[in-house]
Formats: structure tokens, sequence, C-alpha cells
């Protein structure tokens, strides 16, 4: 969320007249709007507005309802965040069976090194419900038989608990467009690759196939195209030769943690900004975070040879290079 704004999304059927009608409610209690966004993905239209209420003539409760009516009337879905007023920002969690990620960040949390609370957990199996009991926080299953969430389900936990922040921590399912676009740059999620390689389901096992040296995997924003948001953080590892996918996932996990949580802080401190679909520290000098590979790593990379800088180079006398024949 941008600091300082509000923030408004509208999700519903694509329609003619909706931008109109909702900018017009603005204009006239005196909003001013400070960025727009709008996107349609299989027939769901978003619309995502920051917006300048310091000097609006009217209350916020009153501008919730009045939006609030308006969607009724339009046949759409109006949420409103105002710039949150509370001190500790709160994360929903969403899980499947693999535990490693959701471990870490209650670990995170209980050592107070997360910097917000973990206010539910859903997940698509129960599996992981004992440990959510452990850290006394509520789980909610809404997956059927076959793991298929129920996302009607979802999304009214999503808006019972408010969270500012929502982390698929190995979370094996796609969301659709009605999810994404209600919290769109509010969901975070790891993947085990380093992106844009190997997306989709089962990444190790393509860099095993594809016989890559170097593995990795990517902490990123959700957004409605498979594991192609802004990348936020990135972790990598050798490939041992002759490697499974057991080993590698043994390898991979503890860095998958430690990507997503990063991401998380840089995220809930508003350490990071999206410019044309890449992420960027907005004072790199004041944070101290890994986006990518150690610093170590340059050290070790040779700073020779470099074009035009050897001994000798090719003058202006130098002969045409030569076409290839046909």
């Amino acid at each position: 969320m941008t600091h300082g704004l509000t923030e408004i999304t509208v999700v519903g059927d694509d329609d003619t007249g909706l931008i109109a009608e909702v900018t017009s409610l603005l204009f006239e209690r005196g909003i001013n709007i400070e960025d727009l966004d709008q996107a349609v993905r299989e027939g769901v239209f978003r619309m995502t507005m920051h917006v300048d209420t310091g000097d609006m003539v009217t209350t916020e409760t009153k501008l919730r309802e009045d939006l609030t009516e308006l969607g009724d009337e339009l046949g759409v879905d109006v949420q409103v965040r105002f710039p949150a007023d509370r001190e500790t920002q709160s994360i929903a969690v969403l899980v499947t069976k693999e535990s490693h990620c959701l471990e870490a960040l209650f670990e995170a949390w209980a050592n107070g090194d997360l910097g917000a609370d973990i206010e539910v957990v859903i997940g698509n199996h129960d599996d992981l419900e004992p440990l959510a009991r452990k850290y006394d926080v509520p789980f909610h299953d809404i997956g059927d038989e076959k793991g298929t969430p129920d996302e009607e389900k979802l999304l009214e936990l999503l808006a019972e608990y408010d969270a500012d922040l929502i982390a698929l921590a190995r979370y094996m399912r796609i969301l659709s467009p009605d999810v994404v676009f209600r919290y769109e740059s509010r969901i975070i999620n790891v993947h085990p690759s380093l992106l844009p390689a190997f997306p989709g389901a089962s990444a190790y096992m393509q860099a095993i196939e594809e016989g890559v040296r170097i593995a990795g995997v990517t902490a990123h924003y959700v957004t409605t195209d498979l594991d192609q948001g802004p990348i936020i953080t990135q972790r990598a590892f050798n490939v041992p030769d002759d490697a499974t996918e057991e080993e590698l996932q043994e390898l991979g996990q503890p860095l998958e943690a430690e990507a997503l949580i990063e991401a998380i802080k840089l995220h809930l401190n508003d350490d990071v900004t999206v410019h044309r679909g890449r992420t960027k520290l907005r004072d790199p000098e004041e944070t101290d975070v890994q986006l990518g590979a150690p610093a170590a790593l340059d050290e070790e990379n040779p700073d020779r040879p470099i074009d035009g800088l050897g001994e000798f180079v090719a003058g202006d006398d130098s002969e045409p290079e030569a076409e290839a024949d046909d």
C-alpha cells in the first residue's frame, strides 16, 4: 500500500462506465486521485486507485458507506483501505502441507523478528493445523477431500481478519483473479526456482531435468500471471552431481523460508517499491538486506577482460569484418 494514501479496489464483472461512476463520486467529495490502474482477466474487472483523502469533505465511515452503496448499484465489490493507524501490521498465511516456511514464520514472529502479527493460517488441507495450534493461531481448512479450495470462504476469511499482507507459505494452489485483484500488491509467494526459470509445479525436478549447475528460490509478488510477479528476493545454491529431487528440497527449503521472510519484512517496512515490473529498494544505503546473492560473490568474480579495456584494441584503420558466405 502506498504510504499515506487510501487504497480503493473495485472488482467485478467488466462493464462500461464503472471508472466514471467511481471517480465522479470521489471528485464530488474533494478526493484527489494520485494513481489509477485497471485490468481485466478472465472476464473479471479490477481497478485499483491510490487517493489522497486528507482534505476530503466527508468522513472515512461515510466514504466507505457511499462506495459500498455505489458498488451494490453497479454489481461490483468495493474495498477501501485507509492509511493504517495500528502499530503492528497483520499477516494471513496460506498453506498446504509443507511446514518449513510456516514454521520459520512462526519462529520469527515468536522471536520478535517479523515485525507483524500472524492473525490466521488458512489451508487447503488440515495437515498444518497442529503447528498453528502450537502458536495459538486460528486455523481454517477451506479445502475439500481433494484439496480444492473454496475461494468464496477464503475471501470471507481474508475480509474477517483484515490482513495487511497475505503470505503464501508453499500454498500449492493457483489463486484466481477474484482473489488476486482484491489484494493486488499485498500477496507474496515463494517459489522453488530462480524465476523466470522453471515456473509452475515440480520446479526442483525441472532443474534436475534441465541439468542446471545453480538452482535457487524466489520470493515475489503474486499477479494473475503464474509465477511472473515482480521479484523481491532470491537465493541460490549449487546443484550436486546426480542430485535427487529430495536432495534439492533439503538444500532449497531453508532458503525458501529465508527469502520469504526477507521479502515480507521489506514489504511491511515499505522498503521496496515496484516500477515497471521490477522491485527497487527505496533507500538502498539505509537498508541492510540481501535481495540476491551475497556481496562476497562480487568479490570472487573477475573484473577483466572487458571490451575495449585490453592493451590492444581495434583502431579506426582496422579491416572491416568479413561477411559470411550465403
